[in-house]
C-alpha cells in the first residue's frame, strides 16, 4: 500500500469526510495498481479495515464510505476514458503509465471526479487533490497535479469560476 502521507499537525487543516474519502481512494487505487488486487477485494479491505480506524499505529480519518466507493469504482469503470484525458493533459512523452504510481492514483481519482461528477465544483476537486499531493510529496508534484487537473477540467468544459 502507498506510504502514509507526511503530516504536519501545525499546518494540516482538519479533513472533512469527503477529503478523507479522497485520500483513502488514492491509497486504494495505488494498492490496486501496484498489488494488482481486485476492485472487490480492495473495497472490502478498505471498508473493513481502513476507513476511520487505527492500523499499525496510523489513524485513518473517518471517511464518507459511499463517496470512497464511488471514486474507486468509478475510476475502475471509466479508466479507458480517464487515462487518455490524463495523457492529453500531461506533457508530451509522459503518458499516465510513466508517472509515479501514487501520482497516477491521484490524477486518476481527480480526473474521474472532474469528468464524471459534474455536481462537484472543479475548483473543489483540484484543491482537494493538490492537498493530497502535498501530503505525499515535498517537491513540485503538487504543481504538476494542479496544472494537469486544470487542463482536464478545461477540456471537459468545466466552469472554473464556480467554487460552491
Amino acid at each position: 500500500m502507498a506510504d502514509a502521507p507526511k503530516r504536519d499537525p501545525q499546518t494540516d487543516r482538519p479533513a472533512n469526510q469527503r477529503g478523507a474519502a479522497r485520500l483513502a481512494a488514492v491509497q486504494a487505487l495505488y494498492q490496486m495498481d501496484i498489488g494488482r488486487t481486485s476492485l472487490e477485494d480492495t473495497l472490502a479491505q478498505f471498508g473493513s479495515f481502513h476507513l476511520g480506524r487505527e492500523i499499525e499505529g496510523e489513524q485513518y480519518l473517518p471517511a464518507d464510505a459511499d463517496f470512497f466507493r464511488q471514486i474507486v469504482s468509478g475510476v475502475t469503470k471509466h479508466q479507458l476514458a480517464i487515462d487518455p484525458a490524463v495523457d492529453r493533459a500531461l506533457a508530451d512523452g509522459w503518458p499516465v503509465e510513466r508517472v509515479d504510481a501514487t501520482l497516477r492514483a491521484i490524477l486518476r481519482a481527480a480526473a474521474f471526479e472532474l469528468l464524471r461528477r459534474k455536481d462537484i465544483p472543479p475548483r473543489v476537486v483540484i484543491t482537494e487533490y493538490v492537498d493530497i499531493a502535498k501530503a505525499f510529496y515535498e517537491d513540485e508534484a503538487s504543481g504538476l497535479v494542479n496544472g494537469t487537473l486544470d487542463a482536464i477540467a478545461r477540456e471537459a468544459g468545466s466552469d472554473m469560476t464556480e467554487t460552491k
